[in-house]
């Protein structure tokens, strides 16, 4: 999402995006609404996908639309909270509880008192009397409950999510893929329903639900796709879509440097387009999710090199789907799970066969990386159009042809988040941070003595506000800008 014309590379979550806004700057397909319906439901609920795949603004546009409902409150939750990052136990709960109670207090009409309660037993029942008293039920949307570098305290989380469901109160929550360690308590599978919102390029409206976009956000650029006789504007929307695995972040940002490139002039434009993705979007990516991994961030270098490795082996035969044999995935399986946040991958299928002998799960590459390893990093009509194609023959990675070679080291188990020891001039507006700030901000926030991120995410809005030059607009563009940084 952009926030206005003049901040075309000042990209920022849903969350932040000004409520007379939101249904200005979102369109949602029909494969949306039916995600969109089940998070207005009864039942439990949890929305899987990776970065940028849409899964606040699902949930946002499902609390907008009970604001009006006879039937049902509806109180969406954001989760980016720096004591959830740094507690765990009986101290989580706490701030949870409080969190939680504060934000429905604040949502609920004045004639309906709410108080801040003081366990989680205290909330359920506390919104178990205002489903009673008002006869609605209680729909609570949890944004940003998981993080990839923080995963201890999802046990509490889904503890509580468990707790908290119940006839009365329907509880939703998005994760990421990958996430497994949901608390001894909790069986994902029989606790909730667990809902897939990455767009995969095998369904039928993949290609039209991209042109869709395009049309919406672009209309000049839709009109000048149409203009190549060797691929439709429908192909070319889908290729790009196929391009980044279907992420709505990262096709938006296409969309926009195919704009600043000015005349779309089909192949070539598309080669630029690629390569520009590769070396100033998903490499400079990686690099911003490496700090705040946590206990997980040695495992980022680990990452870079199987993605090296990876993409080498199937850009030579220029084939962007893999089967990796299930004992390999096992032996690396959290630098695939950072890899596939970051968009370099995406599983398709949790098993298929291999023709050399047992089973693994299929992932699909990211296409402007495969292009930037192939012999060549040459396009063509001939290798867009095989690239459209979703019957495509599939590289096999066993333990005989394995290209990876990699060692995973030992982890340390207290390492903490090492993004609030970066000093704020890494905030800066760059390919790491596409929504960054100016330097005269930067400037002024040091001359303020506020040098790291953990000192600035700490913060009041203030002291903001008191530091000269900082209004109003700029203290909350700095405070997305810090969440984003801090959070995933």
């Amino acid at each position: 999402m952009n926030v206005n014309d003049d901040e075309r590379n000042l990209f920022l979550a849903a969350e932040e995006c000004p409520a007379n806004e939101f249904s200005k700057n979102h369109w949602f397909a029909a494969h949306d609404e039916r995600l969109i319906k089940a998070l207005m439901a009864h039942g439990p609920v949890l929305i899987r996908g990776g970065r940028g795949a849409g899964k606040s603004a699902l949930m946002i546009e499902a609390s907008r639309r009970l604001q009006s409902s006879e039937y049902a409150f509806a109180f969406y939750v954001s989760l980016r909270y720096l004591p959830l990052l740094e507690t765990t136990g009986k101290e989580y709960i706490k701030h949870f509880v409080e969190l939680t109670s504060k934000e429905i207090s604040k949502a609920l009409p004045p004639v309906l008192n709410f108080n801040i309660q003081d366990s989680i037993e205290d909330l359920k029942v506390a919104l178990i009397d205002l489903s009673l008293k008002t006869n609605k039920r209680i729909v609570l949307l949890f944004d940003d409950a998981a993080h990839i570098g923080r995963e201890a305290s999802l046990d509490e989380f889904f503890d509580m999510f468990r707790m908290i469901s119940s006839a009365e109160i329907s509880c939703k929550a998005s994760i990421y893929p990958g996430v497994t360690r949901f608390g001894n308590r909790f069986d994902v599978y029989n606790d909730a329903t667990v809902l897939d919102i990455t767009k995969d390029e095998r369904a039928e409206n993949f290609n039209d639900f991209f042109f869709e976009v395009v049309k919406l956000r672009n209309e000049n650029l839709a009109e000048q796709f149409s203009q190549y006789k060797n691929l439709t504007a429908i192909e070319v929307s889908g290729f790009l879509g196929r391009t980044v695995l279907g992420n709505m972040r990262a096709f938006i940002l296409a969309l926009n440097r195919l704009d600043v490139q000015g005349k779309y002039e089909g192949i070539t434009s598309l080669r630029t387009l690629l390569m520009s993705l590769s070396s100033d979007y998903f490499w400079p990516l990686l690099e911003e999710v490496t700090p705040k991994l946590g206990m997980y961030e040695p495992l980022a270098d680990v990452g870079v090199k199987i993605a090296e490795q990876l993409f080498a082996f199937a850009g030579e035969a220029k084939i962007p789907s893999i089967v990796i044999k299930r004992e390999i995935c096992q032996s690396i399986a959290k630098p695939l799970e950072i890899l596939e946040y970051v968009g370099f991958i995406a599983k398709r299928e949790a098993s298929r066969s291999l023709r050399s002998g047992g089973r693994g799960p299929r992932y699909r590459l990211n296409l402007a990386m495969l292009l930037e390893n192939s012999p060549t990093k040459m396009l063509s009509n001939e290798l867009v159009e095989s690239w459209l194609k979703d019957h495509l023959e599939v590289v096999d990675i066993g333990l005989t042809n394995n290209p990876i070679n990699v060692v995973v080291p030992e982890l340390d188990i207290g390492h903490s988040l090492s993004i609030f020891t970066v000093t704020v001039d890494k905030l800066l507006q760059s390919n790491a941070y596409p929504y960054g700030l100016t330097l005269d901000k930067v400037t002024r926030l040091q001359g303020a003595n506020i040098n790291t991120v953990g000192e600035l995410v700490r913060v009041d809005n203030a002291a903001l506000d008191a530091i000269p030059g900082i209004g109003d607009v700029w203290v909350k563009r700095i405070k997305n800008v810090v969440m984003q940084a801090v959070w995933m």
